[in-house]
């Protein structure tokens, strides 16, 4: 029988205290309607054609509120002016996290708006497995430790955050201090 690998031991580390719930309010996109006018006002800032799929697109991934799969943003917009068709959803999504507009999250294959449209950054998102929310925290540290360690390997990253999964505080029971 084959002898399982051993493992390091796990050294327990006090988690640091909950971040503010918004560190740069100036920054963050609050609401539908004003992430669409940051969105916007970006665009025409960078010379983007933010064209009417790719905002109703993000319309949509708003105001779900949570990460939104990307055949249920397709059944959401079917019937609107050229998104009957998966490609074009596709396309849209693909604009849209190209220029950080929105966050794809690969553990649960799904989609998130960005509360920072306007800004590049590297964030960790809470990702809770019972009832699907989605928290993406601001958190300067974390993103600082992992841009230095990018860093210092050389490594040229082009997107970056991290995923956290497991259960938030109202479906655990435990509420932050």
């Amino acid at each position: 029988m084959a002898r399982p690998p051993r493992r390091k031991p796990s050294r327990s580390i006090a988690a640091p205290p909950l971040p503010a719930a918004c560190l740069r309010p100036e920054q963050h996109a609050h609401g539908p309607a004003d992430c669409l006018r940051v969105v916007e006002r970006v665009c025409r800032e960078r010379g983007l054609n933010l064209t009417p799929i790719r905002a109703e697109a993000l319309r949509h991934i708003v105001e779900a509120g949570r990460p939104i799969k990307a055949y249920d943003l397709l059944e959401r917009m079917r019937g609107g002016p050229g998104a009957s068709a998966p490609p074009t959803v596709y396309r849209a999504l693909d604009f849209l996290l190209e220029h950080g507009f929105i966050h794809r999250l690969a553990s649960v294959n799904a989609f998130l708006a960005c509360h920072h449209p306007a800004e590049g950054h590297v964030v960790p998102i809470l990702i809770c497995q019972s009832c699907e929310s989605a928290e993406e925290l601001e958190d300067e540290g974390v993103s600082m430790a992992l841009q230095q360690l990018v860093a210092e390997r050389g490594f040229s990253a082009t997107l970056s955050h991290v995923e956290v999964l497991g259960r938030c505080a109202l479906c655990s029971g435990n509420t932050p201090a």
